[in-house]
């Protein structure tokens, strides 16, 4: 998928203060004062990844395509494969993205977005990113 397909497709880019490399954002369910929870599909370029970060409450990542790298603080960095999903608990330190040779597209949902959505911290380095042993 190139970006001019994303577009076309809904997508938006990322704030890309958040992201290390190209990510695309196009909202399924925005929440409103009745639906307390988000979905979007997330769009990652070959080699990005989020910065840390941290939710209030569970967000879930279902991956649709490709392969999600996930790494919660002080664990391994995971190999989610399309299919897979990922429940991260509330107050989790943690980051997600593509692998390095290919995009990954995941669909995130954050339920109890009345207690927030997400709590940005630093990029995950480029180590950080390429130890797969940690």
């Amino acid at each position: 998928m190139n970006q001019e397909n994303l577009t076309e497709q809904g997508f938006k880019p990322a704030v890309a203060e958040y992201f290390s490399g190209k990510a695309y954002v196009k909202t399924l369910v925005a929440t409103d004062e009745v639906t307390n929870c988000n979905v979007s599909d997330v769009y990652f370029e070959a080699g990005c990844r989020n910065n840390w970060h941290t939710h209030p409450s569970n967000q879930i990542l279902l991956v649709k395509g490709g392969v999600c790298y996930y790494q919660e603080e002080g664990g391994p960095v995971q190999h989610v494969e399309a299919g897979g999903a990922i429940n991260v608990l509330p107050g989790i330190r943690h980051w997600h993205g593509a692998s390095p040779d290919a995009p990954m597209i995941h669909v995130a949902i954050n339920i109890n977005t009345e207690k927030g959505v997400v709590n940005w911290m630093e990029p995950v380095s480029d180590n950080e990113y390429s130890n797969q042993n940690n």
